[in-house]
């Protein structure tokens, strides 16, 4: 019992295993974890010959030293380690297990037959494994079958850790002629048909596709190409038909309601915002830094700009039957994608009633991205957007949108996307203690020079650009920078349209949707051999950015506004 204690608490660590493949330097969180939950807890028992370790054994230590120091060097040398051991103690030749067909694995599929599955034609038991898996029960989902099809969701198993963990579960192998049907089965990459992206982006994430644009790219246009768009996806991209699409509506007066694309776009005037998106966990990288934080390691660049084209949600909802009657009674309006996991369920968020039905809100059922159809990468045939208000709730290809007393259910709206006190662990986290996230504070970055350039003294002065954003629709009206870590400050040049247009008026109050791109020319300190690079951002209600990370640092890594900081040496 102290064992299982022991890894509820861990499980607590694990992001979805989705999210948890990170492509950069940094070593994720999730890596460490997956690995340490994903031992054998059993007590030394043994199964047609295999050996089952004891979680006090080699293994366990120096996974666990792993996950504290935080280091690859510990884990690789644990897991080579206990390799040895086991080669010298306990030798199990594959040709000496026994050979099992299709249909008697598939009898298997439960907690009280024992849990079966197969891995590129080998079978495995898997029963003592279920209680600890790091992705709760749905590797249910695949007793008495086969694992690729659920695996290839979530590209973290096939990390090295992963593969030999599993390989300790092994109890036979599976018929030539059951493989054979298994590899045509299994032919089909749930992420095959995503499109092709931009090769430029940064990527956080393959599979689902995650990445953002670099950021000296960021800020050379006003309005970001849709290709250099921030990319923030939760499973494969859905394949939709736009002659078949249907939004369904439901918790009006006129009932539940199916609205095609072309009804859509033709019963409801077309209209435009320029707005902001921003992912809750934009500069993760500098959090993590700080201290350890669980989530992809997005550096300042998920946060991008276009035009958006739709019909209001305002006009759809009353066309339908919104009012006092309705009002009375919900609270938040619910949105549901078509994009789905392995269990079938959908990615899901909410918003607060009065935003939606606002006629200051502007939230949109877009099928336009700056001029075009929605690409599918964000939302093709339509999407919400929600001016003001975090990524996470401007759901992409949506399929259903409910009035409702309650906001969303779903695990993103209730158990993602919060922010909570530096003091919370994973072992005191309480998710309804915190709501969930809707508008963002005040940001800005600083996107040239880069962190780690150089500057060539010989010019005299250095060119600072970035961008600035705030949430709820509140302009940015300032943004000061420093070239000596924050002792002097100088106030840089704001820009809300393309480098050469002619400024636009500012926007009426409350409905400031879009980012500031600012610049500014600073002569260098006379013998300055390094500078320390800093910008913050004020907002038309005076809201301003903590100076450091550590005050507003977080579990999940969310909402980190800091100065943002950033080093270069003069040559």
């Amino acid at each position: 019992m102290q064992h299982l204690r022991h890894c509820q608490v861990l499980a607590r660590v694990l992001p979805r295993a989705h999210s948890a493949l990170q492509l950069k330097n940094n070593i994720p969180l999730a890596s460490a974890c997956s690995g340490l939950l994903s031992l054998r807890w059993g007590s030394g028992s043994s199964h047609q010959g295999h050996n089952y370790y004891s979680p006090r054994g080699p293994r366990f230590r120096y996974v666990l030293t792993g996950l504290v120091a935080g280091t690859g060097a510990v884990l690789a040398y644990g897991l080579h380690y206990n390799k040895a051991e086991q080669a010298a103690t306990s030798v199990t030749h594959t040709s000496s297990l026994p050979v099992y067909s299709q249909e008697e694995v598939m009898k298997h599929s439960s907690l009280d037959e024992g849990v079966w599955v197969t891995y590129k034609g080998n079978v495995y038991d898997i029963t003592n494994f279920v209680a600890i898996h790091p992705g709760g029960d749905k590797i249910l989902l695949a007793a008495g079958g086969a694992l690729e099809p659920f695996w290839a969701l979530y590209a973290i198993h096939g990390q090295d850790h992963v593969l030999e963990i599993l390989s300790e579960y092994k109890v036979g192998v599976l018929r030539p002629e059951d493989c054979k049907k298994q590899e045509i089965a299994n032919s089909t990459d749930p992420y095959s048909t995503d499109p092709p992206r931009h090769p430029a982006l940064i990527v956080n994430s393959l599979k689902p596709f995650n990445g953002e644009p670099p950021p000296a790219l960021l800020t050379d246009n006003y309005i970001t190409p849709s290709a250099l768009f921030f990319k923030r996806n939760h499973f494969p991209v859905p394949q939709v038909d736009p002659d078949k699409y249907r939004l369904q509506i439901e918790g009006l007066l006129a009932g539940n309601v199916s609205l095609t694309l072309e009804e859509l776009k033709s019963r409801f005037p077309k209209h435009t915002v320029t707005a902001t998106l921003q992912c809750a966990g934009n500069r993760r990288s500098d959090m993590h830094k700080a201290k350890q934080v669980k989530g992809l390691n997005w550096g300042v660049a998920a946060i991008s700009t276009a035009t958006w084209s739709g019909a209001r949600l305002r006009d759809v909802l009353y066309h339908y039957g919104f009012g006092p009657e309705v009002a009375a009674k919900a609270r938040h309006v619910q949105f549901e994608g078509l994009d789905l996991d392995v269990t079938g369920t959908s990615y899901g968020a909410s918003i607060p009633l009065n935003k939606a039905v606002s006629e200051e809100g502007d939230v949109l059922l877009a099928y336009e991205m700056n001029g075009e159809d929605l690409p599918k990468d964000h939302g093709y045939p339509v999407r919400v957007i929600v001016p003001g208000t975090v990524g996470a709730r401007n759901v992409k290809w949506l399929g259903k949108i409910v009035v409702s007393e309650e906001e969303s259910q779903s695990h993103w709206q209730q158990k993602d996307y919060k922010g909570f006190s530096p003091a919370t662990d994973w072992d005191t986290v309480d998710y309804k203690s915190a709501p969930a996230i809707q508008e963002l504070p005040v940001q800005s970055a600083i996107t040239q020079p880069a962190d780690g350039s150089i500057v060539d003294s010989s010019m005299e002065e250095v060119t600072v650009k970035g961008y600035a954003w705030s949430g709820g629709g509140r302009e940015v009206v300032r943004v000061d920078v420093s070239v000596d870590g924050g002792k002097t400050w100088h106030v840089a040049e704001l820009q809300n349209s393309e480098t050469g247009q002619k400024p636009e008026p500012s926007p009426p109050p409350g409905q400031a949707w879009a980012w500031k791109l600012w610049e500014i020319t600073i002569p260098l300190p006379e013998g300055a051999q390094e500078l320390e690079l800093v910008c913050k951002a004020v907002d038309s209600s005076y809201n301003f950015q903590p100076d450091t990370v550590l005050p507003i640092w977080n579990l999940r890594g969310v909402l980190n506004n800091a100065w943002h900081r950033v080093k270069v040496k003069v040559n």
